[in-house]
Formats: structure tokens, sequence, C-alpha cells
């Protein structure tokens, strides 16, 4: 973000003041990373730079009156910061806004008699402008700025004024992290369930299928029908093969795990590589760099890609693969996965075959990221497995909003 570094200044226009917090939250809303961390470290970056001060900090705590729980700092080198010592704990000039919840503007720090003086290798500052970080979830914090860039390093009315618009908006990306974070726990935690009971209902199966051929080859040794036992030790042996396929594509796709900077089509890509050396059936993509899903669309939509790869290598007798994703018009995107197999009658799929084809789970992983998902298949042409998702909503740019501005 190029703000000038002297920030708003006395003087200039309402309007112009309105376009640098604008451009401020797209810079802040505008990144991928929402960790708690990396938001906080944005909130007093941005401080900084709208205002132009030398240095700022932001404190965050767990709720009204309670104790300092992140405490972040800007304009600092990180061998600068490490020598000042363990984070203030909210005595002197920092505890007021912290008690009392209300802004402060200080042009002379060592004159305050609420001042307690600096710790050792601490940087020399002369004004402070601090406000409050009101937030609806469970953090409260406050924003300080110090040293106003400039001949006169006294902080304005104007200065709190903006700042504390400013705070507005940090409060707003600090409870959007919160949540993030949260949902984040509750994603994992969701697809822990998925992941065990797709465990549960091939394994169930697995179990019972060994069960059943032991007993029947016990009962044909019994009889003396070594050949009837031996045949039966085949299949069970062909069925641990298959079982320790199915736990290395598994494995395989439990790695396969999503970053902002590893995204769908990247993660797809790895996967299939993988699927086409353990399975020994060529795939082929067809999806643009960035298919513009959120980052919760792409895990389900991953997992759904995974589970159809692996119903092709278990059931369909494929030679060839095709995983396509296609734009359809500004919000949706679907994602296609295909085979040439020998393909079946989808009306005539009993009960019993929908848990090996995982089409529950598949549905189930659509549904809650408000998507569709049908299957398509017909004897000797093949299947494929639909899924029709909605694509991430766009945001204006800094750009669009300059060139709608212009306009009068």
């Amino acid at each position: 973000m190029n703000l000038n570094a002297e920030g708003p200044q006395k003087g200039q226009s309402g309007s112009a003041e309105f376009l640098a917090l604008h451009r401020a939250a797209l810079d802040l809303y505008g990144q991928t990373d929402l960790s708690l961390d990396a938001v906080l470290q944005r909130v007093v970056d941005q401080a900084r730079t709208l205002l132009g001060a030398h240095y700022g900090a932001l404190s965050v705590l767990d709720g009204p009156g309670g104790a300092i729980r992140v405490f972040v700092t800007s304009g600092l080198s990180t061998a600068h910061r490490a020598a000042i010592g363990p984070p203030p704990v909210g005595r002197g000039l920092l505890g007021v806004p912290l008690r009392e919840g209300q802004s402060l503007r200080v042009n002379d720090m060592a004159a305050d008699p609420r001042a307690v003086g600096f710790p050792a290798n601490h940087p020399p500052m002369k004004t402070l402008l601090a406000v409050p970080v009101v937030c609806r979830s469970r953090y409260h914090g406050n924003l300080y700025l110090c040293d106003r860039l400039g001949e006169d390093p006294s902080w304005r009315p104007s200065d709190e004024e903006t700042l504390m618009r400013y705070a507005t908006l940090a409060g707003v990306a600090i409870d959007s992290s919160d949540v993030h974070e949260q949902l984040a726990v509750l994603a994992v935690a969701e697809e822990r369930v998925r992941i065990a009971r797709e465990m549960h209902d091939g394994m169930a199966q697995v179990l019972a299928y060994v069960n059943t051929k032991a007993q029947a080859v016990r009962e044909f040794l019994k009889r003396g029908a070594i050949d009837r036992a031996t045949e039966q030790l085949d299949q069970l042996a062909e069925a641990a093969r298959g079982v320790a396929t199915d736990v290395r594509e598994g494995i395989l796709a439990l790695r396969t795990e999503l970053s902002p900077d590893f995204r769908f089509s990247a993660a797809v890509r790895s996967f299939v590589q993988g699927w086409e050396r353990q399975g020994g059936i060529r795939a082929e993509l067809d999806m643009p760099a960035d298919v513009g899903l959120t980052l919760a669309t792409e895990l389900q939509a991953l997992r759904i890609v995974q589970e159809a790869l692996s119903n092709i290598r278990k059931h369909s007798g494929a030679n060839r693969a095709w995983v396509v994703a296609r734009p359809v018009g500004k919000d949706r995107v679907v994602i296609e996965i295909r085979d040439d197999g020998h393909g079946f009658d989808p009306d005539r799929l009993a009960r019993a075959d929908v848990p090996r084809f995982g089409l529950a789970i598949m549905k189930e992983r659509a549904l809650s990221i408000g998507a569709t998902l049908r299957l398509e298949s017909s004897p000797g042409h093949g299947t494929s497995v639909i899924l029709d998702a909605p694509r991430a909503p766009s945001s204006m740019t800094a750009g669009e909003f300059d060139a709608d501005s212009d306009r009068g």
C-alpha cells in the first residue's frame, strides 16, 4: 500500500481521509492469511502507515479487564524488540486506555504524571496516541502510535479521530479472524468425524469379507477340499492387497493439504500424480491455477475429487480418468471427475452399494459448502461425478475504487 508517509494531514478533505481509510481496509481485509497473529500485525502496520508514525503497537486482551495476551509492535527490528525484553503488563500510560477504555493523546510522555518510564534498550519516544479497539468477540485491544512523522511530532485531534475510525475497522478484522479460527477448529472436528465414518464403512466391509472367507477356508479344510480352501485364501490375499492400496491412497489423500500458498489446483495435481503411480491409471487435468473457490470450499472439493478417483481405481475398470474444472457464469464453478470404465446404471444401484461408492459422504460434503453433486453413468460409457460449487465472492480493489471516485 503506497500511502503518503505523513498520513492524513490536518486540512485534508473528508473524502481524502475516507479514501485513505478505504485503501487501508482493502489491504487489511484482502489478504489470504487470516490467522490472528497475521491480522494483528497487519492492523498495527496499517495504523502506523495510515497516520505516519515512527512506532506502533497493539495490545490484545482476553476480554475487558483481562491481562495482555498479545503485544504486537511495528517500527522495531526483531533484534531491537527482543532486546527490550518481555511485553508490558499495562502499567503507566499504556494502561490508561486499557483500564478506562478511552482514547489518549499525550504530546510529552515524560512530563505526564501517569508515566512510569521505559525499560532498558527501549527507544526514546515523546508523543503518544492511543485508542481502544472494541471487538464483539472474546478479544479487546488498544492501538498505540508514537512520535508522528514530520517536523512536529505532536498528535492532532484530527489524527485521533482518524485512528478511532480505523480502530473500528481493526475490530471487525480481529472479529473475522477469531471467527475464522473457530470455524477452522470446527472444520477439523467435522473432517475427523467424516474420515472416521469413511474408515468405519470401508473397514467394516473388509472385516466382514475376511471373516466370511476365513470361515469358508475352515469348512473346506474340514472337508479336505484343499483346492477350494486355496481358492478362498487367494481371494483373502487379493483383499489384503486391496486394503493395502486403499490405506496408501488414504494416507496420500490426508497428506495432500491446502494452505493459502498451496491452493486447490496445486493440491489436486499433487494428489493425482501420486494416484497415477499407485493405481496405474492415466489421469488428465484441465483446470486453471485459481479455480476461484474459498479455502473452506476447496477442502471439501478436494476430498470429493479424491473419493471419486478412489472409486475409479476400485470399481470402474478404467484406463483413463479426467479431472476438469470450469467456471459457469460469475457465481459457480463445475468440477467433473470422469472415467472411460465400464460404467453402470445408477437407477439400479443397490442400497448396499452406496457406502461402497462413498456417495453419501460426497453428497454430505457438497451440501456443507452450498454445492450440489450428481452422478452420471451408463453401462459401457464410463462414469462422471459432477460437483457444482459456489465461487468465492469477488471484492473491489483500491484501483477500482479510485476509478469510480474519479467519475464524480
